[in-house]
């Protein structure tokens, strides 16, 4: 398949660059002695991802602690209630704590026992990654430190417990929006004061080189994973392929799998209340070029050039920019990026959990919402859900705001 010149027969040979660019997006635009520490993640991963030992530890893992393979699940009750297109999820919200960033943050925290590190530092928003390294961490016997913004602490309650019950040190994120975008910023400072010691487990595909290739290549065991099952069940690819995208780790996993297929793939992000800026957090429908977080993305941003404020119903959506192989993928017209309002994304959320006894992560619910969209433009054929995460976590916050329905 080839999409403006890019032959997806040999892209992940050739993206990213050798200094970590799709295209003209991502790189490392960060200090010389933060260089210096990504430089030698970059060293350590390329080593081992070669190695038996590590890739046979990781699949042991996978498959005795996480849970994996994952199942697709057909959503026919769901499907029979919009019309002819038949929907199926692939089902990350079944991995061991409950979401897809339990990929990721079990080879995260291998390659930091491999490079002799003593902590795991990171980011969340969701709470679901903070969890998952958290999980990790004590697999490992590592010390965690976890930094979360003030207004997702109150949102996420139950997931912050939960890491404090695994022993993760959360530190709270109090300074501007308090959100996803302001425990980035305060993660990647403890880390630059103590990178000898630990390691950044960036929570998506963002971030400087290595990180989106790093992330990408451990979540693509959801798209392996899924092609090969959806053939198995239904005889074929899907017609369709849709997941949510805010850093966009869960969706780069699952469309890695199907680049090269016949297959359209949509990546959903939150459209919020509204198109203003302010009220939404789709960046790459809204967004421009720019550089945060050591990386050059499309990100929204205020009338200074700066990260803009964002807003979304999920906290693990309410991010400024996206992955920076997103972008790319974006520009070349491989994907299709669009997005979804609150009201459509809720009303979703209990759709789902009503009609197929499984409750989504909020997150995911953009990614079911869009698909019930979809399933009605397309009249008929087949749509493959990433459902990236369980929405244990999201139940207070649900139930308070919006109530039973």
């Amino acid at each position: 398949m080839n999409f403006s010149g890019i032959d997806f027969d040999t892209y992940f040979k050739r993206y990213p660059s050798a200094d970590g660019y799709f295209g003209k997006y991502g790189g490392s635009y960060i200090s010389p002695e933060l260089k210096a520490a990504m430089d030698e993640i970059t060293d350590a991963y390329f080593t081992i991802c070669k190695s038996t030992k590590f890739i046979g530890e990781l699949r042991r893992i996978r498959r005795e602690f996480q849970g994996r393979p994952t199942p697709i699940s057909h959503l026919e009750r769901l499907s029979s209630s919009i019309g002819n297109v038949q929907l199926y999820a692939k089902r990350e919200d079944l991995n061991h704590s409950g979401a897809h960033k339990i990929n990721h943050c079990m080879g995260e925290a291998l390659l930091a026992k491999y490079m002799g590190k003593k902590k795991v530092i990171a980011e969340t928003g969701a709470g679901q990654h903070g969890v998952a390294l958290a999980t990790a961490a004590a697999y490992f016997g590592l010390e965690c430190d976890i930094y979360m913004g003030t207004v997702d602490i109150e949102k996420q309650a139950p997931n912050v417990a939960r890491m404090k019950i695994l022993g993760a040190n959360v530190i709270e994120v109090k300074e501007g929006l308090a959100t996803l975008k302001e425990a980035v910023d305060a993660a990647f400072a403890a880390y630059a004061e103590d990178y000898e010691n630990c390691i950044y487990c960036i929570g998506s595909v963002v971030g400087p080189h290595p990180f989106p290739m790093m992330v990408r290549d451990f979540q693509s065991v959801i798209g392996v994973e899924a092609r090969e099952q959806f053939i198995s069940m239904t005889g074929e690819l899907p017609d369709a392929l849709v997941a949510c995208v805010g850093g966009g780790s869960n969706s780069m996993g699952i469309f890695s799998g199907f680049l090269n297929d016949p297959v359209d793939i949509y990546g959903v992000e939150p459209l919020g209340k509204g198109p203003s800026l302010g009220d939404h957090a789709a960046s790459l429908t809204y967004g421009t070029e720019g550089v945060m977080h050591g990386f050059n993305s499309i990100m929204l941003k205020d009338e200074n050039g700066n990260p803009a404020p964002v807003y979304s119903v999920a906290s693990g959506l309410d991010y400024p920019s996206s992955g920076p192989e997103h972008a790319f993928l974006h520009d070349i017209g491989r994907i299709k990026y669009d997005a979804i309002s609150d009201d459509e994304t809720i009303d979703a959320f209990f759709k789902l959990s009503r009609l197929e006894g499984i409750i989504p992560a909020i997150e995911s619910a953009h990614a079911v919402a869009y698909a019930m969209k979809l399933a009605k433009e397309m009249k008929r054929g087949s749509i493959l859900i990433n459902l990236s995460g369980r929405g244990d976590k999201d139940m207070d916050y649900i139930i308070n705001k919006y109530g039973i329905r």
